[in-house]
């Protein structure tokens, strides 16, 4: 009877958790059980794993073959578990060195020519690995993947034979490089084409300065999609820490591309229709939502009342927390979602509330109704609302350029800047993430745009998260303005995009 060991990974969040593949051949009837809660995609990885064997030339032996995935109450899945089981049973046959095999953990799929295929969490696994001192081996085409995050040896062998062969001395599979990080130019559009809407402009620079959440109301063909998808340009680049923790993220979602770390805000637009388990995360496999992929950048819900009650109510704590938590018999899965919402909808559900002979027989009452889909608890997360007017077609061929999309730009690295050395290296990353202590520490309300604070919030009703996010915003305000204290000016105008929400929620 042989034993053979080889480490691989399993994912809760974007966290690896260590996997051992024991592969067991032992006297018997012959057989290829695979135990230890797997589901059905790595319960099929032996009819794989044989295939990818036969077309080496090699036979499973003539004896019980038994795969169990240690620590067997963690739930397995995924058809990452391919390469580790083939590479136990080769280890147990005696085909590869078990001292060798004992330095590195794997994960792949194998297709049945013995083939290496892509699979999803190649950057956490890497991360697991160096952290437990081993190497990783991975598919070829997520060599650069994984070079990122180890300081191991990895190999990234495009098939078995040429992993067989390295450690037979006949071939030497060299180490993967990172790939370069080549900046992302021209991929937002840019702030200048969009002429007129200067209030809406300027809701969106202090939205980006502050990393707050935003609101555009307004009639179909008026702009709204054009200023959302202006926002991530204007945002600055990702931290090494930020990219790294947003990488994971779409690593485990399978949609990390050609081993690059993202560096800029990434902007996730869902459709309306989107689930609840889309948006959030979750699913059969526990997958990131667009909450998760949207970490650290910018999620647009265009229609924003069209999209399912459950699922915009869901978005409540992550707006809060930061975090996706996904609750489910079986086990508990957070990931990162730390994301900037820019929401769009319409006055009213034919979008012409207000316009003479356009708008519906119902005026004014279907814009209430239209209005009430959102939440009052929701609609208290979002720190500025804006009424996007459509600019007449006049306007619109008169009109100059306006201002580009760098130099508002630059004016929000340098608000992000203050607010980097007020807060220090390990405080908030912007006053969206300042909490508590920290906000009324750097606050520095001057004494008349603190009674006008308080005032304001006793006649609009705010609640004490509202007043709280109205403090922020006006500290972002002071932050465009290089101002080292909140004054008045800086309140006001942080109120004036202030949405009433005593309304029925």
């Amino acid at each position: 009877m042989s034993l053979a060991r080889v480490t691989s990974f399993a994912f809760s969040g974007i966290e690896a958790v260590p996997v051992e593949v024991q592969v067991q051949l032992s006297a018997g009837l012959p057989a290829f059980l695979v135990v230890g809660l797997a589901d059905k995609a790595v319960g099929e990885s032996r009819e794989r794993v044989r295939a990818a064997l036969s077309s080496l030339g090699l036979a499973l032996p003539a004896k019980r073959v038994l795969v169990n995935l240690a620590a067997a109450g963690l739930a397995k899945k995924g058809s990452h578990y391919d390469l580790p089981i083939a590479l136990a049973l080769l280890t147990a046959m005696e085909v590869l060195p078990p001292e060798e095999m004992a330095g590195f953990a794997a994960l792949g799929e194998l297709s049945l020519d013995a083939a290496l295929l892509p699979v999803p969490g190649v950057l956490p696994a890497a991360l697991g690995a160096a952290s437990r001192g081993l190497g990783l081996i991975c598919p070829a085409v997520q060599g650069g993947e994984a070079a990122w995050a180890t300081r191991g040896q990895v190999l990234a062998p495009d098939g078995l034979p040429a992993l067989l062969n390295h450690f037979k001395g006949t071939q030497i599979l060299g180490p993967p490089a990172p790939p370069l990080l080549v900046p992302e130019e021209g991929r937002f559009p840019c702030l200048s084409e969009l002429k007129g809407q200067e209030t809406a402009k300027r809701a969106l620079e202090i939205a980006a300065a502050g990393g707050r959440n935003l609101l555009l109301v307004g009639p179909p063909g008026a702009g709204k999609f054009m200023l959302a998808a202006r926002l991530p340009g204007l945002l600055p680049e990702l931290s090494p820490r930020e990219a790294l923790e947003l990488s994971m993220v779409h690593s485990v979602a399978g949609l990390l591309r050609d081993g690059r770390l993202l560096t800029r805000p990434p902007f996730r637009e869902p459709h309306h229709s989107a689930s609840q388990a889309a948006l959030v995360g979750g699913g059969a496999r526990g997958k990131p939502g667009e909450i998760s992929l949207a970490h650290h950048g910018v999620l647009f819900l265009d229609e924003w009342p069209e999209f399912p009650r459950p699922a915009l109510e869901a978005l409540r704590q992550p707006m809060e927390s930061g975090r996706a938590v996904i609750a489910r018999a079986n086990a508990h899965v957070t990931f990162p979602a730390r994301f900037q919402l820019v929401a769009a909808m319409n006055p009213c559900r034919c979008g012409h509330l207000g316009e003479p002979g356009r708008e519906c027989a119902r005026a004014p009452r279907c814009g209430d109704d239209y209005a009430e889909r959102i939440s009052g608890p929701l609609l208290d997360r979002i720190d500025l609302a804006v009424e996007v007017q459509a600019v007449p077609p006049a306007d619109l061929s008169r009109a100059p350029r306006g201002e580009p999309s760098d130099a508002v730009a630059a004016r929000i690295r340098a608000a992000r800047e203050r607010q980097r050395s007020r807060y220090g290296a390990d405080g908030p990353r912007h006053n969206a993430a300042a909490e508590g202590a920290v906000l009324e520490e750097t606050l520095t309300l001057e004494p008349e745009a603190r009674g006008l604070l308080e005032q304001a919030a006793e006649r609009l009703g705010l609640s004490a998260r509202g007043f709280a996010r109205a403090q922020r915003v006006s500290r972002t305000v002071a932050d465009l303005a290089a101002s080292a204290t909140v004054g008045r000016a800086h309140v006001a105008e942080a109120l004036s995009y202030r949405r009433r929400t005593s309304r029925r929620a």
